[in-house]
């Protein structure tokens, strides 16, 4: 006699290997080997005949190496989930060589489930002060996943947080399933980090997914505890002076300043707050003096006109932290741009006000070549002219007939310059001719 040796029931993985085992006892010659699976009619996957065929009618399908007589489906698919029949026709002469030999044949059903693991967790959460509301949902999984969930502290130690109030949903999704678990959980006081894993276990493919979500409180470095009348409670505060910006831990509050925290009078000045690290994200609050807080991550301050400190409140479920930001005016001296008369006289502005060395000097020489082309110009006009601006005027030269004048005692004799011809005629006239 042949008995078969076989699993009622087998397990598979998607996407894995599948084994069906069907096997004989003793081992005889085969003269035929069918597997089939059963639905709404059997449905031919292998044919083999040692003489001739060896046939896998469904590609994915062979026989397995361990007794030539089991079936192998390699990758499995969830439709190949169902009943499977094996049957073997072995020869059997009852131990008389001289008898013709007689076929046996031997049947056996098994069926095969294909289990999926968890396609897809996702983890959601509500806040409300310092309570939390966490959901996590795993998506896809046959059979359906379990969910746990578990708490990390910072020096790394794991803990299950009780399941004191939680609530399961478990939906059909077609032949798959989904799983949602919401606990409800309560922030211990002063915890800065709070690291929070959905543990999501599908023993049935062994697969385990951790989902985390790390609760991360804003800081800041060098932090007083203080009173604020804005606050009921005590706020951590400090100033960005006392921030060093080396620390890279995170959840430190940063604050940026477009164009600077130094300013000339009269600019614009955007800023800008951050949180790398910080989870959820915070939510922040701007003010100045007593005015009404403004939320959002930038604050806008047009034409800064003097030096201000303003404050901007980081706040999330874990902690709340306050951020002084001075902003200053780089000028000294800046009344004058402001300043008018009473009378209504025109605001006089100091123009040379910022400006360096090298151009005060461009500035003289200038002024003075300009001075020079002008006073060039009008002693060229007045050179053309024929009149000296800058020497006394000379009157013209008299010429006096020494003949004409008559002789007075009173007057000193002039020296008088008598020529050649004169002198001889004179000469003549007394001399007398020999």
């Amino acid at each position: 006699t042949v008995d078969l040796k076989y699993d009622d029931v087998s397990y598979a993985t998607v996407h894995q290997s599948a084994f069906l085992r069907c096997g004989m006892m003793p081992v005889q010659p085969i003269k035929e080997l069918w597997w089939f699976k059963i639905g709404a009619s059997e449905e031919r996957v292998y044919y083999y005949d040692p003489t001739s065929v060896d046939a896998a009618l469904m590609k994915r399908a062979k026989r397995s190496s361990r007794d030539n007589t089991s079936l192998e489906i390699h990758p499995t698919h969830l439709s190949d989930e169902g009943e499977y029949k094996c049957r073997i026709v072995v020869w059997d002469n009852t131990g008389n060589s001289t008898e013709p030999s007689v076929p046996i044949s031997k049947e056996a059903r098994m069926m095969l489930k294909v289990n999926v693991p968890p396609e897809k967790v996702e983890i959601t959460h509500l806040t409300s002060g310092r309570n939390l509301s966490l959901r996590c949902k795993s998506e896809g999984a046959k059979p359906p996943a379990d969910i746990l969930w578990t708490k990390t502290s910072p020096d790394g130690v794991e803990t299950e947080i009780p399941d004191l109030s939680k609530t399961r949903e478990i939906e059909p999704a077609g032949e798959l399933y989904d799983t949602a678990e919401q606990i409800f959980y309560q922030l211990e006081e002063n915890e800065m980090i709070a690291k929070i894993s959905c543990v999501v276990r599908h023993h049935n493919t062994n697969t385990t997914i951790y989902k985390n979500i790390t609760f991360v409180s804003p800081a800041i470095q060098n932090a007083l505890k203080v009173t604020m009348q804005r606050f009921a409670e005590p706020v951590l505060y400090s100033s960005i002076e006392k921030q060093d910006g080396q620390d890279n831990k995170a959840g430190l509050v940063k604050i940026s300043a477009d164009p600077g925290f130094k300013v000339p009078y009269n600019t614009s000045v955007t800023l800008k707050a951050s949180a790398p690290g910080v989870y959820p994200e915070p939510r922040y609050l701007w003010w100045v003096g007593d005015q009404t807080g403004i939320a959002g991550r930038e604050l806008h301050i047009d034409n800064l006109e003097e030096d201000k400190s303003y404050y901007v409140l980081a706040e999330n479920p874990l902690g709340r932290v306050v951020l002084e930001v001075p902003v200053h005016i780089t000028t000294s001296d800046y009344s004058q741009w402001n300043d008018s008369s009473r009378e209504g006289d025109a605001m006089v502005n100091d123009t040379t006000e910022g400006l360096d060395t090298g151009a005060i000097i461009g500035i003289v020489i200038g002024a003075l070549i300009a001075v020079f082309f002008i006073g060039f110009a009008v002693w060229y006009w007045t050179i053309r002219d024929g009149t000296h601006v800058f020497s006394p005027k000379k009157e013209k030269p008299h010429t006096i007939d020494e003949e004409t004048i008559p002789f007075r005692s009173t007057d000193k004799p002039l020296l008088r310059t008598i020529s050649t011809q004169t002198l001889e005629g004179r000469r003549s006239r007394r001399e007398p001719s020999i």
